[in-house]
């Protein structure tokens, strides 16, 4: 069965940080664009990020410039978040999604796989 599972969410101070984990089980990574999305309650879900197969390409929404990070490591089948000075409006529930292509689509369309997401609540 293939999957994508989430991990990492919790309550975080603002300012404070995370790093979110999406490991695939049932297929391998290698091959695959990952996107993580979030979406916040009463909003649409967005993209936040993106990272090439290899590891070499990556696109970030405009919010989260300079503040997340996204990273591969394909020995483990495992793509990372990490997220640096969180505020409240990055508080959503973050899913990541795989796209059988090299390069990351600059809309975020074309997603195959997709994982149930992990909540991220950024509160004082």
């Amino acid at each position: 069965q293939l999957q994508l599972v989430e991990s990492g969410g919790g309550l975080v101070q603002p300012g404070g940080s995370l790093r979110l984990s999406c490991t695939a089980s049932g297929f391998t990574l290698d091959y695959y664009a990952i996107g993580w999305f979030r979406q916040a309650p009463g909003k649409e879900r967005e993209g936040v990020s993106c990272i090439s197969s290899s590891g070499g390409s990556t696109v970030y929404e405009d919010s989260v410039k300079g503040r997340f990070t996204i990273s591969r490591d394909n020995t483990k089948n495992t793509i990372y978040l990490q997220m640096n000075s969180l505020k409240p409006e990055d508080t959503a529930v973050y899913y990541c999604a795989a796209d059988f292509t090299i390069y990351c689509d600059p809309y975020y369309n074309g997603f195959d796989y997709w994982g149930k997401g992990t909540l991220v609540t950024v509160s004082s």
